[in-house]
């Protein structure tokens, strides 16, 4: 593990005092939430478990980039890589057989990240909490900065609809905006009549399932979350707060090109992939984000969240666990990639989507006990699909 101590420590921290401090004087906080916890002085570095908006020095990045070398100069022979992909669902679902639904928390951080989440003007309590905290510590930026940390999906949302006249006149609605899917729209498909629909890829055992489904209840949104691994998609519909009149559970495998949706083009408002592209090789992820972009509606955001280069984990990667590049294997057969903003960017731009956020989420995480800091490294982005151009 890539661990920090002692003087080391202390260095490190009243390097991110300085760097900390020079955020708030100028004004320059992010341009989204991603915590607001500053360390303003050295002392403090062990009051808690988590730092943000930690800018790395020089020394760091050359550090972590003589790790990745030493972790990946051997790979894993080319003959041995070919189960990793083909047998990924296999090792997942054998993951989630042992671990069951103790491995991962709930990610309740979820619609304080991405409001997105919600219908327009809809917030869930947390967000309403968490904002109002952050508005309390954050310093001042500018209009444009508050716009893109709190803006909402801006499409239409009909709430609380209690007649078939006004499920009718919606299906009408669609079928004027998307002609082309006039007749895929028409067949059944789960709350095809909800006005707001979500995606989550990848779900694992529900630990954003379960808090989105918490927070949009009496909204007029459905839920549709998917995994290749059966065992996974069993323990989400088991669990007790599954609800099937605002979720559909279902197994996919999204690198399968033929496989089908049970939803038609052109009918999700947003796409939520949290930890889970890293899970595909590399050459595997561009399709992966092509197709699941056709489902998007226009003005509709894809949502993503997961590992970036150099992260502690990456760094801690043994010889002999390297795939490719920036791709591991972990010791129960599972894989991971690091992504750097710039190959996120053209990830999603190739897809034809519009960047809204791209950044990187630099952090330090702290064990208390041990007194031991570790550089954390996420990606976090949102890419819109634009609308047609209207006609002349």
């Amino acid at each position: 593990m890539h661990t920090l101590r002692s003087s080391s420590v202390a260095t490190l921290a009243k390097v991110v005092c300085r760097l900390s401090s020079r955020l708030k004087s100028t004004g320059g906080r992010p341009s989204a939430p991603l915590g607001s916890r500053f360390l303003t002085n050295p002392d403090d570095i062990f009051k808690h478990n988590m730092w943000d908006h930690v800018q790395w020095t020089e020394e760091d990045k050359e550090n972590a980039q003589q790790r990745v070398e030493e972790n990946s100069c051997t790979q894993i022979p080319l003959k041995e890589q070919g189960k990793f992909d083909t047998d990924a669902c296999e090792y997942w679902d054998k993951f989630y057989g042992r671990h069951q639904d103790k491995f991962f928390k709930d990610r309740n951080w979820l619609f304080l990240e991405f409001p997105e989440l919600l219908p327009s003007g809809a917030k869930s309590e947390d967000t309403n909490r968490c904002l109002d905290d952050q508005q309390t510590v954050l310093p001042t930026g500018s209009s444009t900065d508050t716009e893109t940390r709190y803006q909402q999906h801006s499409g239409p949302v009909k709430h609380h609809r209690s007649t078939d006249t006004a499920d009718l006149q919606d299906s009408c609605q669609k079928a004027v905006l998307e002609k082309d899917d006039a007749a895929t729209q028409t067949a059944t498909f789960p709350d095809r009549h909800a006005s707001f629909r979500i995606l989550e890829v990848g779900c694992g055992v529900g630990n954003s399932v379960f808090p989105i489904i918490g927070s949009i209840k009496e909204m007029d949104a459905f839920l549709y979350c998917c995994d290749f691994s059966p065992c996974a998609i069993q323990l989400v519909k088991d669990h007790p707060d599954y609800d099937d009149s605002v979720c559909h559970a279902f197994v996919h495998d999204v690198c399968e090109e033929m496989a089908s949706f049970p939803f038609p083009p052109h009918s999700l408002d947003v796409i939520l992939a949290v930890f889970v592209l890293s899970s595909i090789h590399p050459d595997r992820i561009q399709g992966v984000v092509n197709r699941l972009s056709t489902y998007l509606k226009h003005g509709g955001i894809f949502l993503f969240r997961d590992y970036g280069r150099y992260d502690m984990s990456q760094l801690r990667f043994k010889k002999g666990r390297c795939l490719s590049e920036n791709f591991y294997t972990r010791g129960d057969g599972t894989c991971v990639y690091f992504f750097t903003k710039e190959e996120v960017h053209d990830l999603f731009s190739n897809a034809g989507l519009e960047e809204v956020q791209n950044l990187e989420d630099r952090r330090l995480q702290v064990n208390r006990g041990k007194k031991v800091a570790m550089h954390r490294v996420w990606m976090q982005s949102k890419y819109r699909k634009l609308n047609p151009p209207s006609a002349s």
